[in-house]
This record gives structure tokens, C-alpha cells and sequence, in this order.
């Protein structure tokens, strides 16, 4: 998936710490950051999720949505049970939304991960507040880095009207 085009829609099989599906129409207006991990994956529990429980902290609800992504695509048996997941994520302080990756294809990857084009977790994402993906990083991203470049988008979004858009990646202009 390319940078500055519409994010389609997750395939989510079950929510966690929402009260309802989320969908991403839902989260227009707002940007959001999305996490894709897994449980049992060591970058996402020292650096992915605690860094994702960081910037919900820091960030107002109103300008910024925390999503993450549990999606599975190795060790099945260990990291499948929903009871598992939710002591994890409540050991863990995660109170963010949390969807689970649909797998319609045994042995395949999960449904998102493989529609997104993902490498692997942590895989960090923002989507700007009209949908469309403007960072996409497989493996950390610097605290400094990510928090400025969700800054960015919330203030260049409160301003697109009268700016233009301004690709992250490379710095130009791109229409709407």
C-alpha cells in the first residue's frame, strides 16, 4: 500500500475495548494511528504498543484515533483465544480499541495484513483525516518522529482548505 491514497477498510473479525465495530468512515474527521501487532511478538510489546499507549496519552481523542490491529500470522494456537488476548491487553494497560484480524484462508496471512501489504509487526500506520495512509513503517518508528509527524497532520488537516495537501514522504503537493 502506497502513501497519499484511501486506506480500504480492515477486516476485523471481533472488537475489543469497543463497544461497537469501528470502522475507518467512522474515524473521518480525525487521524488516526494504527498498530498492527502481535502478542507474542517482542518489538510490539517493548516498543510498538507501549509507544501506541504513549501517544493516545499525549494526544487529544478529538484530533487523534489509537487502533490497533492483532493480526496473526504466526504461532495460531497460542495467540487465537480471545480470553488470552483480553488478560494481555489488560496486563499491558491497553484501553485503545482493538480489532482482530479476520483469517477467512487457513494458512494464509490475515485478511488485512495481506490486503495492506503488511511485512510483519509492529507495523505502525497514520491515516490522515480524510482515510488516506500517510506513514506506513514496519519495525519502530523514533518516539520524536511519529509524535511530529501526528502533529503534523493534525495541524495540516485543521488547514488543508487553505494549504493543499502536503505529502509527508516526499514534501510536494498532491491534490485532493
Amino acid at each position: 500500500m502506497r502513501t497519499g491514497y484511501l486506506v480500504p477498510q480492515w477486516h476485523v473479525e471481533r472488537w475489543l475495548n469497543a463497544e461497537s465495530p469501528l470502522t475507518l468512515e467512522d474515524l473521518r474527521g480525525r487521524v488516526v494511528l494504527l498498530i498492527a501487532f502481535q502478542m507474542l511478538c517482542p518489538g510490539c510489546v517493548i516498543t510498538g504498543l507501549p509507544q501506541a499507549r504513549k501517544v493516545k496519552a499525549v494526544f487529544s481523542e478529538q484530533d487523534l484515533a489509537v487502533v490497533g490491529l492483532h493480526t496473526v500470522f504466526e504461532h495460531h494456537e497460542a495467540q487465537g483465544q480471545v480470553a488470552v488476548l483480553q488478560a494481555f491487553l489488560h496486563e499491558n494497560r491497553l484501553d485503545f480499541p482493538i480489532g482482530i484480524d479476520a483469517h477467512a484462508r487457513p494458512g494464509a496471512l490475515p485478511d488485512t495484513m495481506l490486503e495492506y501489504g503488511l511485512e510483519g509487526t509492529p507495523t505502525t500506520m497514520l491515516i490522515d483525516r480524510r482515510g488516506r495512509l500517510r506513514l506506513l513503517k514496519f519495525g519502530h518508528v523514533d518516539d520524536l518522529q511519529l509524535g511530529a509527524a501526528i502533529a503534523t497532520l493534525i495541524a495540516e488537516d485543521r488547514n488543508a482548505s487553505a494549504q493543499g495537501d502536503l505529502d509527508m514522504d516526499h514534501g510536494s503537493r498532491q491534490g485532493q
